[in-house]
């Protein structure tokens, strides 16, 4: 590995870290020099310092291998984790070092999980930092490299495809080189519209900001304890889903209806698959929530339970009330929707519908081979046809999603569960979606968690990310070095 290469690029995404460490300080200021100033100054310091060290004493390089991409990614989160910790923990309040390093991972990763009780007790730049790491994770600290990454690289088209599924580059036609600027334009297209809608219905310039930082990333941080439900407000909460689903699908479909002017991209069977499978589940979780007496009206009802349907098929977390008291069958509805979550080619983690589909695909074409063993039958999605190369790592993924979610949950009981959330944290936070049910529902939180399980489920956090091989590549290729190294 070239540690040169490696560092520089890294350094570039503290720096990110740091630019928006700089602007919380500036939004301290305004405030009159709050109680963060003083820790988030010295995290900003200290990140910029770490950040600015490679470019001084390290020479540029654009060669950059297959193994120093990964490193890279692995690194470039690790690191920002880190960092990204320290206003926290210099903050104190609530925030011991574990504490700090949960909200931290949650942030980057867009999950959303907090373990804040009363989150309007921060001071406003500490709920801006909070805010800006979503928006930082959202488009992803490895995309921000992309940014900077010579065209030119032959590494680039392979980074970009580990930052962005390789699902997610079928639907729409562009050279590699421009698949990232795609993905960042549109990212920053529904934030800025996010922020200017929320102006509309009322919402504080602040407020606005910070939650467009959060949808836009499918993160879930609000400025509230009550999330989206405390601004009491049915167009708030319908701009909300809106832009919740917008950042849960295909980037480069969005791209396409907005440069070519044409509704074809909503012809696509991942489209068409994801939005009638939240409308489906969104009208049983609706009509439960009516018969079972909690919500008054029909109206009240559909509008609660489209939104966590959304809410949680689109990773982001938000909320307007409380799941805690939800019969089973909606609650079973919220953790179907947080397993499967949005397209590729969105800031949704999650196993993404598109692997889902390529799953029942494959079944279906084995049932067919079984009863008709001589003929020859295909998977398509579309009008493409998947070979098993391509097939095979989709369906290998979703094995080992659930594997993991299977051995984070025989780990949380190990390690101490006394609040029984070992599964549905696991699942949440493998996902991404952060809430989950019961004290860590739409509304909780995950104070009470032991202090173990919150460092298994920020391991999660970081693997459902960067979507588990990635992390899997770089520890290989520590443990194949040792064991060269030995040999």
């Amino acid at each position: 590995m070239n540690l040169k290469v490696i560092s520089r690029n890294v350094g570039i995404a503290l720096l990110v870290s740091a630019l928006f460490m700089l602007l919380s300080v500036f939004v301290s200021l305004a405030d009159g020099g709050d109680s963060a100033l003083a820790p988030l100054l010295i995290s900003f310091t200290i990140t910029f310092m770490m950040g600015i060290f490679p470019f001084v004493f390290v020479r540029k390089t654009a060669q950059i291998s297959l193994k120093d991409g990964y490193m890279i990614i692995f690194l470039s989160w690790l690191l920002s984790f880190v960092f990204g910790a320290m206003p926290y923990a210099l903050w104190g309040g609530p925030f011991n070092l574990v504490n700090a390093w949960f909200e931290s991972v949650s942030g980057f990763t867009t999950t959303g999980a907090t373990i804040l009780s009363d989150v309007e007790s921060l001071p406003r730049s500490l709920l801006f930092w909070r805010a800006a790491t979503h928006f930082i994770g959202g488009l992803g600290v490895v995309v921000f490299l992309l940014l900077i990454i010579p065209t030119s690289s032959p590494v680039r088209l392979r980074l970009t495809n580990m930052e962005l599924s390789s699902l997610s580059r079928e639907d729409y036609k562009s050279r590699a080189n421009k698949t990232v600027f795609i993905f960042a334009w549109v990212y920053l297209g529904i934030c800025g519209a996010a922020f200017v809608s929320y102006l509309l219905c009322g919402m504080s310039v602040f407020d606005a900001i910070c939650h467009a930082f959060s949808v836009c990333a499918a993160g879930g941080f609000s400025t509230r304890t009550l999330s989206i439900g405390a601004f009491g407000s049915t167009a708030i909460s319908l701009v909300t889903i809106v832009f919740m689903f917008l950042a849960s699908i295909h980037f480069g479909l969005i791209f396409v209806m907005l440069v070519g002017r044409t509704l074809k991209p909503l012809r696509n069977p991942v489209l068409r698959f994801y939005m009638v499978s939240l409308a489906v589940i969104s009208v049983i979780t609706s009509v439960s929530l009516k018969l079972e007496g909690l919500d008054a009206t029909w109206g009240e009802a559909f509008l609660d339970g489209t939104f966590h349907v959304v809410s949680y098929g689109s990773t982001t977390g938000f909320a307007i009330s409380d799941n805690a008291t939800w019969p089973m069958l909606p609650c079973f509805m919220l953790m179907l929707v947080s397993l499967v979550c949005g397209c590729a080619g969105s800031t949704t983690g999650g196993m993404k519908v598109d692997r889902v589909m390529v799953l029942f695909k494959a079944i279906h074409m084995q049932i067919q081979k079984t009863l008709y063993p001589t003929s020859v039958f295909e998977v398509r999605m579309g009008r493409r046809v998947l070979h098993d190369e391509e097939i095979y790592p989709q369906i290998l993924y979703l094995a080992l999603f659930i594997l993991l979610i299977g051995l984070s949950t025989i780990l949380c009981l190990f390690t101490g569960d006394p609040n029984g959330h070992s599964l549905t944290g696991s699942l949440s936070t493998l996902a991404n979606v952060g809430p989950s049910l019961g004290s860590i529902g739409s509304m909780g939180n995950y104070d009470a968690e032991p202090q173990t399980m919150k460092l298994i489920f920020s391991a999660n956090m970081f693997l459902g990310r960067v979507e588990i091989y990635p992390i899997f590549a770089v520890i290989s290729s520590i443990f194949n070095r040792k064991h060269q190294g030995r040999a």
